[in-house]
């Protein structure tokens, strides 16, 4: 049997078990949320719910909410309260990945860099909390207010996932030896 030499990419450091746990669990919450996100998908909201969270005023999110049948209606706030599950194991997830892709760099730089990546996926998690909230208070009647509030905590969140993931992305790309000086 042939051994493939390991990507230049991945830490030489195996990933520990909790790691493999919160990343299987954030995944399989992943795909649970995209198989409840599928009848919820209309002509009003053709993303399903992030259409719902990114809806900016009322007058959309009451489109959005007469699109969908009274049993889809229950199953969009089941969706919301299962995302709240779905916020612990992807941020538990995202730190742990942060740790093991910093721990072979001793780095002052890549730990300032990291050290930004996780308040960034803090932030992202917080923001997802908060969204969650404000729109479980946007069903009855939805208002210009939450529905603003919920889009721009939908954006914050989506902004913290994009940049914390390309910081992940500077630190594995970081130099793990110094370049020697020539003479």
């Amino acid at each position: 049997m042939k051994d493939h030499p390991r990507p230049t990419w991945l830490p030489n450091l195996p990933m520990r078990l909790p790691m493999k746990i919160s990343m299987v669990l954030a995944a399989s919450l992943l795909i649970a949320m995209a198989v409840v996100n599928q009848p919820l998908q209309t002509a009003a909201a053709p993303q399903g719910l992030i259409s719902f969270q990114l809806a900016g005023s009322a007058e959309q999110t009451h489109a959005i909410l007469l699109s969908w049948p009274r049993d889809t209606l229950t199953l969009a706030k089941v969706a919301l309260w299962l995302d709240f599950l779905f916020v612990v194991t992807y941020l538990a997830a995202l730190l742990q990945l942060t740790r093991h892709f910093t721990r072979d760099r001793p780095g002052i730089r890549e730990r300032m860099i990291a050290r930004g990546v996780r308040t960034l996926f803090v932030v992202a998690g917080l923001s997802d909390v908060i969204e969650n909230i404000v729109l479980l208070n946007n069903f009855n009647p939805p208002s210009d207010g939450l529905s603003l509030t919920a889009a721009i905590l939908a954006l914050l969140k989506y902004t913290g996932f994009v940049l914390g993931a390309a910081g992940l992305v500077v630190i594995r790309a970081a130099r793990r030896h110094p370049l020697s000086h020539s003479q």
